[in-house]
């Protein structure tokens, strides 16, 4: 298993490094840091979006239904806490530092992964039978009729 502390910007700038010398060999070493930089944040956001569609799948099991506000709030919440704990964590160690702003980062990572699902799930809506062979979008919510709805 991977752990935080094998990879601090140290071990992963050599390895960042020997990438962009071999694609480009004169880089600058003040580039070298700046690519270091952005492929560690981007490795964060990648991360916290996988977490979000994984958490978002968890919570839609098998439902018929395939997007709910509730589930993606449920998700969110669970991201923003779980990246705020890591960044806690992250404080009481000497080779790393916490910092608001990336929690702010994984949790955007989380976001943009939720409006993606969102956007996919809304261009199409699948038709549900129910037992009395009635059709229903997936966006109907099946409930039983209540005395506002009985026929």
């Amino acid at each position: 298993m991977l752990r935080p502390m094998c990879f601090p910007a140290e071990n992963t700038r050599n390895v960042v490094e020997r990438i962009v010398l071999w694609l480009k060999p004169h880089a600058s070493p003040h580039t070298l840091l700046k690519i270091n930089y952005a492929v560690r944040k981007l490795a964060h956001f990648t991360e916290y979006a996988l977490l979000a569609a994984l958490l978002f799948r968890a919570f839609r099991a098998d439902s018929i239904f395939r997007w709910r506000w509730r589930w993606a709030a449920y998700t969110l919440g669970i991201v923003f806490g779980w990246a705020l704990l890591d960044e806690l964590h992250q404080t009481f160690t000497h080779s790393r530092g916490g910092s608001i702003y990336d929690s702010l980062l994984d949790t955007s990572g989380a976001l943009f992964m939720l409006t993606v699902i969102g956007l996919f799930h809304s261009r199409k809506k699948p038709e549900i039978r129910t037992a009395g062979n009635r059709v229903i979008s997936a966006a109907d919510e099946v409930r039983p009729p209540g005395p506002d709805r009985m026929r």
